[in-house]
């Protein structure tokens, strides 16, 4: 798959009819601060597409950004951000329950885990709600740049075991480096052909 436009279409507080509802959709998971708009902006490559920030917890709506005309990505609220009311929590884990129940048009999830990390409790739920589901679904490991080869390839065990998949099924990211975007277009081109 190559990308040769991209742009915002709206935010929403919750998943309802938008312009050009009904395109295949590739949705974005993951915690807070994880890289998700980031990884959306290199993906793209555009500095400004999906609006990001060091502070965790920014994207607190559902975002939707046209892909080639023909494929919308989804970028969902970060999840398991500490420094937000239990209320906001409840909001924002409604509204992601909310998009998978409704969105008629997913072809799959792509799942971000932080590699200098071991994956949360609520990244094993998720990707648990994904497989239950049955919604396919790409693993990225992300900010893979900040950890040298021998780190890398410990993390990435360390992941395999915690979210109980193959270390080839874990697709390792950089949006400084460009590492992992030819492989994760290339998945993103077999969800949506499959």
């Amino acid at each position: 798959m190559e990308i040769n436009s991209a742009k915002f279409v709206i935010s929403l507080p919750e998943y309802n009819n938008f312009p050009g509802i009904g395109k295949k959709e590739i949705a974005f998971a993951g915690r807070s601060n994880v890289g998700k708009s980031s990884l959306i902006n290199s993906l793209c490559k555009s500095r400004s597409l999906a609006k990001t920030s060091g502070t965790p917890g920014k994207t607190r709506l559902i975002n939707i950004f046209l892909i080639n005309d023909s494929v919308h990505f989804v970028d969902l609220p970060g999840y398991g951000y500490a420094k937000v009311s239990k209320a906001e929590k409840e909001r924002w884990a409604h509204m992601m329950d909310d998009y998978f129940k409704v969105s008629k048009s997913l072809s799959a999830c792509i799942l971000l885990v932080d590699l200098r990390h071991k994956p949360t409790e609520q990244d094993v739920q998720m990707l648990d709600f994904l497989r239950y589901n049955s919604i396919s679904y790409t693993i990225v490991a992300t900010k893979a740049d900040k950890l040298s080869r021998a780190q890398q390839n410990r993390a990435k065990m360390l992941v395999s075991s915690t979210l109980v998949v193959q270390p080839w099924e874990i697709l390792l990211w950089s949006s400084v480096t460009g590492l992992g975007r030819e492989e994760l277009l290339s998945s993103i081109e077999k969800h949506l052909n499959a």
